[in-house]
């Protein structure tokens, strides 16, 4: 007769054969897919911008990653106009109301409002205000250029076999009057702040979960097969308009965002979560895995997120001793070049540090 049912669960369900025993670097066995992602299926993906790191290396490692909107140019400037860094040009999508946002719209763009910022003769788009270098010639071409991506989003919600999606951030600025939400507080990248008009709103559980189950609920009525795959962002805030210490705002938004994925995941048989939050940010590791900055997640940091992903989804046991990363250079010129091959709108909010200072 059992005593209890503790008897015949596995080792890693205690921490001192999990987690106390092995070195860091050997802690194995941190996600247990739900479901099947194969090199055939069709991969989406969007999210913050430690989700650009997930695009690269499912690209990089043979899998079918869509890319739903290709640069019409050279590819040596694609990049920079922010094609190909997720399967759509909408830029970074840090929170889950821009999320249902946008699929709200790619589904009715009617819906979608005709609203642009104007800065010095150009034109920017203020739910991607980033995705053109120097904006864009005039609203007709920003209209055209949204369009676009609006159809691409349509293609990629009813083509994805998984949708991954990497949630962001819980703060954001929103239209006081209509209730949108722009992908930057207006005035930092373009546009003009008007404090009667820009709100700020820091997302609570019940908003992000809204938000998400509207998102997913949109994209599941055009595609009743599709799988998703959330990962929380492990990189904290760069600034907050909360009025907490940043270090605390850090860490309120990234509990939310992680409460709600672990909820999701638990309840819908579709849905699945991989820790990449956990594995840079967990104590058991060190802090190991981020820059000097104390931010962004280092490239040993990025390569084990990834081993450990792809090790739980084949089965496979590729891991290597993971190199040590390199001694820290404090110089501030170097703390703020960060992720210097990633498209992280978020960052542009360190200048305005600079600038006061």
């Amino acid at each position: 007769m059992e005593t209890n049912p503790y008897k015949k669960l596995p080792s890693d369900a205690f921490w001192r054969s999990a987690v106390a025993q092995p070195e860091s670097k050997n802690i194995r066995g941190l996600w247990k897919p739900k479901f099947e992602i194969t090199k055939k299926m069709r991969i989406v993906t969007a999210g913050s911008c430690f989700a650009q790191h997930i695009s690269a290396a499912f690209r990089t490692r043979g899998y079918n990653w869509y890319n739903a909107e290709p640069a019409p140019g050279s590819a040596e400037l694609a990049h920079s106009y922010h094609y190909g860094v997720f399967s759509f040009r909408t830029g970074n999508i840090y929170t889950t109301r821009m999320l249902d946002q946008w699929f709200r719209w790619a589904q009715s763009p009617q819906d979608c409002p005709d609203v642009f910022w104007s800065d010095n003769g150009r034109v920017f788009d203020p739910f991607r205000p980033t995705i053109e270098l120097d904006g864009f010639a005039s609203v007709a071409e920003a209209r055209a250029s949204r369009r676009a991506t609006l159809a691409a989003i349509a293609d990629a919600m009813r083509k994805a076999d998984v949708f991954v999606y990497t949630l962001g951030l819980t703060e954001c600025w929103r239209d006081a009057e209509t209730g949108v939400e722009y992908a930057l507080c207006p005035g930092t990248v373009a546009g003009r702040f008007d404090p009667d008009l820009h709100i700020f709103h820091n997302m609570d559980y019940h908003d992000v979960m809204t938000d998400l189950n509207r998102a997913l609920t949109s994209l599941r009525r055009v595609n009743k097969d599709v799988r998703v795959l959330l990962t929380v962002s492990p990189v904290p805030l760069t600034a907050t308009a909360s009025g907490q210490h940043v270090l605390t705002a850090s860490s309120l938004s990234k509990s939310t965002l992680r409460t709600v994925a672990g909820e999701l995941c638990a309840r819908e048989d579709y849905i699945d979560y991989f820790p990449s939050y956990e594995i840079i940010t967990h104590p058991v590791f060190g802090g190991k895995f981020y820059d000097a900055n104390r931010r962004s997640v280092s490239a040993a940091g990025v390569d084990f997120v990834m081993r450990n992903f792809f090790d739980d989804l084949t089965g496979t046991k590729s891991h290597e001793t993971v190199p040590e990363p390199p001694e820290a250079d404090e110089d501030e010129n170097d703390v703020n070049n960060e992720l210097i091959d990633l498209h992280c709108e978020e960052e542009m909010l360190a200048a305005f540090m600079n600038e006061r200072d």
